[in-house]
């Protein structure tokens, strides 16, 4: 999209455009070739009806991302693709916010301004740059729609000074022509930028598998799910960090969150490895990516069914935001031949299967299993004290 089209769109005459559109697409949902049409009855100019076309299916795929803000709001396809869920970014904010209370902070590489909106919403002092100009007219629409303070210019962030501001942001890019990006030396802004910017009070979003190896001493290495996904891990520097490891769940009950000042260590005087019990609790990936599977053994009362596999059991049923529990119902036959037969004698037809530290592909074990019943039922294949078991399970 041009510049002057988004600007187009933001007039009297582009705002009815986009209300028919989006009203197209209530009347001819998942139909965007219909809803194309209809706008192009309303508006000749084809670059104007696809542009409005345009913003209201991507305006209703991200509701997922940022509510009902989201159909206000002016997105690029890889914009949204790239953008924080709003309840995370607000989350992180809001941390930010209550470490500098009514300080400042600089996004470089603020894109479309999602973390720009949370920033802003926390009570801080927001500025963003980009290097895309159609990105930067993008943010500072989004927050004049949600009538939310903040400043943005068309700039190079790696030429910034961030010394002005109470602290910095950074969400380095992680993809490239061929997809995503997994070797930090790809990264835009480059690995040796993110280093030199974390000796300065700043935060910087980094993919959730970053090796702890790469965590800065002093700085605090977050991982943060949402609804059961892990979305993102974000290193604090020095200057903002409280520990060295944390996990965030958020999840519809609001927010919890472990450090690794809550994991004993594995083995003597900690949480031991043992036999399965009544109860398995499968932790949260949050908290396996911070290596804080111990914490949730300690909260249950139970241990690891191996010192390498991040389940754990106990013999007491407990309610964790960071795992989900299952009762052990029984072992089954570990052997693909000798399960199949076990699954069929109990009538199971449709099975979900979850494995951890073993060589299965549940799609393909499941063609394999060929079942047939009116039963459902829930098999955990994993590792227990270094052999391969089967557990037949109900999520409770």
């Amino acid at each position: 999209m041009e510049i002057g089209t988004l600007e187009w769109l933001r007039t009297n005459d582009g705002g009815r455009l986009l209300v028919h559109a989006a009203q197209a697409w209530v009347d001819h949902p998942r139909d965007p070739v219909r809803v194309a049409s209809v706008v192009r009855r309303l508006e000749p100019d084809p670059e104007k009806a696809a542009a409005a076309t345009t913003q209201v299916q991507l305006r209703e795929k991200a509701v997922a991302k940022f509510g009902e803000d989201a159909r206000l709001m002016f997105f690029t396809p890889d914009a949204l693709e790239q953008a924080t869920r709003a309840r995370v970014a607000d989350h992180r904010a809001a941390r930010l916010a209550a470490a500098i209370p009514g300080g400042s902070v600089i996004d470089l590489g603020c894109g479309i301004g999602g973390d720009l909106l949370a920033f802003a919403r926390a009570g801080l002092v927001a500025a963003g740059i980009d290097q895309d100009p159609v990105r930067v007219a993008m943010a500072a629409a989004n927050l004049e729609v949600l009538g939310l303070a903040g400043a943005v210019q068309v700039g190079d962030a790696t030429t910034i000074d961030p010394s002005g501001f109470g602290a910095a942001f950074a969400d380095p890019a992680r993809r490239g022509g061929r997809g995503r990006v997994f070797d930090v030396e790809g990264w835009t802004p480059p690995w040796p930028w993110v280093l030199d910017l974390l000796t300065r009070r700043s935060l910087v979003k980094v993919a959730p598998g970053i090796g702890h190896d790469l965590v800065p001493p002093g700085a605090e290495a977050e991982w943060v799910s949402d609804g059961g996904e892990v979305k993102e891990a974000v290193i604090w520097s020095p200057g903002l960090s409280t520990t060295d490891r944390r996990a965030t769940v958020i999840g519809e009950g609001g927010l919890a969150t472990l450090t690794d000042e809550d994991a004993p260590p594995l083995g003597a005087d900690g949480v031991e490895v043992r036999e399965v019990g009544a109860f398995l609790y499968e932790p949260d990936g949050a908290v396996i990516r911070a290596g804080l599977v111990t914490a949730v053994a300690a909260g249950v009362g139970g241990g690891l069914v191996d010192e390498h596999i991040a389940y754990v059991t106990g013999d007491a049923s407990f309610r964790t935001p960071f795992a989900r529990g299952y009762r052990v119902v029984e072992h089954l036959p570990y052997r693909e031949k000798q399960l199949k037969a076990a699954l069929h004698e109990r009538g199971i037809g449709r099975l979900t299967i979850k494995k951890r530290g073993v060589q299965v592909v549940p799609e393909e074990l499941r063609k394999r299993l060929a079942l047939k019943g009116d039963n459902e039922a829930t098999v955990v294949l994993t590792r227990v004290a270094g052999q391969g078991t089967a557990l037949l399970v109900e999520p409770f």
